[in-house]
């Protein structure tokens, strides 16, 4: 390996300089005036894996181009690794707090910054200078690799979820890599082995025909908007504890060695509480707040509506009231059938005074890889020995819907090896990637194939 590290110190500085070249395409997926921006985008990927040596192809789609680059001369005697990446990009919007425009690059110290940098062209270009090295050293990778980057991540992946299966063949591995996440500091490198699901609803109460005078009719008939703030009180427990039946029978335990893997965390439950700006912590009792925000399923009030709204008051009885909800999910919940759980509870507590109406939406299955498994134990050495300090397991309490669909239609573990740092400011102004997270990640992305190699046991 001490050849390929040498070409990757060697390289460095033009690693940088392909970074900020990457990163000034305006790619902005959620725009349609971005759309030739995103066509040249993708073509100098293209370019860019095809002098690598990649066999690369550039495939049309419905929406913007999915990009499929191959290390030469498939071998189906070695294990094969998917990376999956993005090159489409938030809206930089406001451009007023932006120190320096989004889509000119500047170099800070050891960051530079930019709008997508850290999400996600950085993170996977760190992965495409991994493998230059290799092909380019002249030592032969011990697995073939395939680079599946698109261009709609940031507006819900569309294409790609119709590409998927129609590709499935051409895509089969044994496991897929995925650096679109983050760490929580560079002495602290980690795996991500668990996202949390999500299961997304509508809840609405209608009472009267119309708005109602509230000195006229008042305590004759229901408030809609009492009664749901009533019913959605009983939905948890003053121990932060969900009290829909049935919600926790399918949640898997945290093991043991998870529990001790968290409390490795950086993260001080004090410094948490001023960062967040709460007067105090609030959580489902006998857990910490990383695993309450990590691996404990909630019930979230995202948006309450009801009545007037304007300046000044206006004495009503309002006529309906609806919330938008969404539970997070763990392993192994389903979101139908916590769904199906929330809804049947609400219809047993609805007061006969109101009519009740539960719209279900979006859903996306919560992920677990087993933090044991080979795969996983041998990202942590490759963590380890790229950023040069042991690697912890941690869990994400957001959620990646494409992971679900690796394993519905490449039937393949997903390894969330993530390069950003905490302060990285993705979605936000000032944007940024670290340059030592970025040189790291390409090492552990170097050491990372003859350990996931030696782990497949092909």
């Amino acid at each position: 390996m001490d050849l390929i590290d040498s070409y990757l110190t060697a390289n460095g500085p033009r690693f940088v300089s392909d970074l900020i070249a990457y990163a000034r395409f305006p790619s902005v997926s959620a725009q349609p005036q971005h759309a030739g921006d995103l066509v040249a985008c993708a073509g100098w990927l293209a370019d860019r894996c095809r002098a690598i040596g990649l066999t690369t192809v550039v495939h049309p789609t419905s929406g913007n181009p999915i990009i499929v680059a191959k290390t030469p001369g498939h071998d189906p005697k070695k294990p094969t690794f998917v990376v999956y990446g993005h090159y489409d990009v938030q809206p930089p919007e406001p451009f007023e707090l932006w120190d320096s425009p989004p889509f000119e690059p500047v170099v800070k110290g050891r960051d530079v910054f930019g709008r997508g940098i850290s999400d996600n062209k950085g993170q996977h270009l760190a992965h495409l200078n991994a493998a230059e090295a290799w092909l380019r050293s002249g030592r032969e990778l011990p697995c073939n690799l395939t680079f599946l980057i698109e261009g709609e991540e940031e507006v819900g992946s569309t294409a790609l979820y119709g590409f998927l299966p129609a590709h499935k063949a051409g895509l089969a591995c044994d496991a897929v890599v995925i650096s679109d996440n983050g760490i929580p500091t560079l002495k602290h490198p980690a795996l991500t082995y668990a996202l949390r699901g999500i299961a997304a609803m509508e809840v609405r109460l209608d009472g009267p025909a119309r708005d109602l005078h509230s000195g006229i009719f008042g305590g004759s008939v229901e408030n809609p908007a009492m009664a749901l703030c009533q019913l959605l009180g009983k939905m948890r427990d003053a121990k932060g504890r969900i009290t829909v039946p049935g919600y926790y029978d399918d949640v898997v335990k945290l093991s043991a060695y998870e529990r001790r893997q968290l409390a490795k965390l950086p993260s001080d439950p004090e410094r948490y509480r001023r960062f967040l700006g709460v007067p105090q912590l609030f959580g489902e009792a006998g857990f910490t707040h990383e695993e309450q925000r990590s691996a404990r399923p909630t019930f979230e009030i995202n948006g309450l509506t009801s009545g007037y709204q304007g300046d000044g008051s206006k004495t009503i009885i309002p006529s309906w009231a609806s919330a938008k909800l969404t539970l997070r999910l763990v392993p192994d919940q389903k979101p139908a059938k916590v769904i199906k759980a929330v809804t049947a509870h609400l219809k047993k507590l609805c007061p006969p005074s109101v009519k009740l109406t539960v719209t279900p939406g979006h859903g996306g299955a919560p992920y677990l890889v087993s933090p044991k498994s080979p795969f996983a134990q041998a990202a942590l050495r490759a963590l380890r020995s790229g950023f040069g300090h042991e690697a912890i397991l941690t869990r994400e309490g957001g959620s990646i819907p494409i992971v679900s669909a690796f394993k519905q239609h490449l039937k393949a573990d997903t390894l969330l090896l993530g390069m950003a740092l905490p302060d990285d400011n993705p979605h936000s102004p000032n944007e940024k990637f670290s340059l030592d997270a970025y040189a790291s990640g390409m090492r552990m992305s170097a050491h990372l194939w003859p350990e996931l190699a030696a782990a497949a046991g092909k």
